[in-house]
């Protein structure tokens, strides 16, 4: 059976029908030239007309940490300002955290309003993704508040670790989706301002670099158990093994390299000369797991040892000798927020 009207031609990047004169997609403005020529006259099997497929995006679930920070009373504060001092302090607002986030390795999925969603986690994962969003919080809730003299006003953020569904490669749509993600914008409305609240998942994964107070149980909308919190006090050090405080599942498909590192150790000690060994790999195959497996093991052997544990992060500023710096404050117990003069009395 044919039709009375003319063909409909479907665009080639985002599958959208378009009338048969056109010459751009009304959708995304690809050139529909090319795709006449293929004879791509029909739409795409199962497009439905006026609806948009995003080519080249998937979905999947993973281990992500979503950030929501949020001006605190903001709306009373802009009715009283110029329009342009407002246009102005909200693009150094939105400029300053995308600053701190991208330092920290995460993404800015989006701004609403004065508020900011960034996650981490997606589209890549670090092992020490929920340690990084805490930082990259405490810094925004103590960065902005002096970044103008004519707008005086605090922040507050909610960070929160979970699974959530991720669509990655997607254009124009939400990257991270899934009750994490309101959770987390609830969480970040009850914290007072000028603080950070985490939940439980990012609380045990960072409460070896960061310290924590108990918040409490919180009752968020929308939800029907109370959720609890913990308040972000500082940083105190950087432990990538943290994330060791959770219940841990069998060490499995590592006995060799451990039983490498374990004779390279004693080795080192008969001979007592030093040995670097380097345990590369993707996020998420098990390092720090092998780490501390020998750690554990060292704690047993017989003898005094002292175990230094040092970090080279990939983002931040003066980082040059940031591992031997950890080291250095880890043996003497000197905090990474401590000042000069209460390091020397240490």
């Amino acid at each position: 059976m044919e039709c009375g009207g003319p063909l409909a031609a479907a665009c080639p990047n985002c599958g959208v029908s378009n009338p048969a004169a056109a010459k751009f997609c009304g959708e995304c403005a690809t050139p529909l030239s090319a795709a006449a020529g293929a004879g791509a006259a029909a739409p795409l099997a199962g497009t439905l007309p006026g609806r948009s497929q995003r080519v080249g995006a998937t979905a999947e679930r993973r281990l992500v940490t979503v950030l929501f920070a949020d001006l605190v009373g903001f709306t009373s504060v802009a009715q009283d300002l110029d329009p342009e001092d407002t246009r102005e302090f909200l693009t150094r607002y939105f400029d300053l955290t995308r600053t701190i986030v991208e330092r920290y390795g995460g993404t800015v999925e989006k701004f609403i309003g004065d508020a900011v969603m960034a996650v981490w986690g997606a589209p890549m994962a670090h092992e020490d993704d929920a340690e990084r969003a805490v930082r990259a919080a405490l810094e925004i809730v103590h960065g902005v508040p002096g970044m103008s003299e004519k707008v005086g006003i605090d922040v507050r953020a909610g960070v929160l670790t979970g699974e959530a569904a991720v669509t990655v490669g997607a254009t124009g749509q939400g990257m991270v989706a899934g009750d994490l993600v309101n959770t987390a914008s609830r969480l970040q409305s009850v914290a007072p301002p000028g603080t950070v609240l985490a939940g439980e998942a990012t609380y045990r994964a960072t409460s070896g670099a960061i310290s924590f107070e108990a918040a409490g149980e919180q009752l968020l909308k929308g939800k029907e158990a109370p959720v609890p919190a913990w308040r972000a006090i500082a940083v105190v050090g950087l432990r990538r093994g943290s994330a060791r405080a959770v219940l841990e599942p069998p060490f499995t498909g590592r006995d060799d390299e451990l039983r490498l590192l374990k004779d390279l150790f004693h080795v080192t000690e008969r001979e007592q000369k030093p040995r670097l060994v380097s345990v590369m790999g993707e996020g998420g195959i098990g390092k720090s797991r092998l780490v501390w497996e020998l750690e554990k093991y060292i704690d047993g052997v017989v003898g005094d040892f002292y175990w230094h544990v040092g970090r080279s992060p990939s983002y931040g500023n003066g980082i040059s000798y940031w591992a031997l710096a950890e080291m250095v404050r880890g043996r003497a117990g000197i905090a990474e927020t401590d000042e000069p003069q209460v390091a020397r009395q240490i």
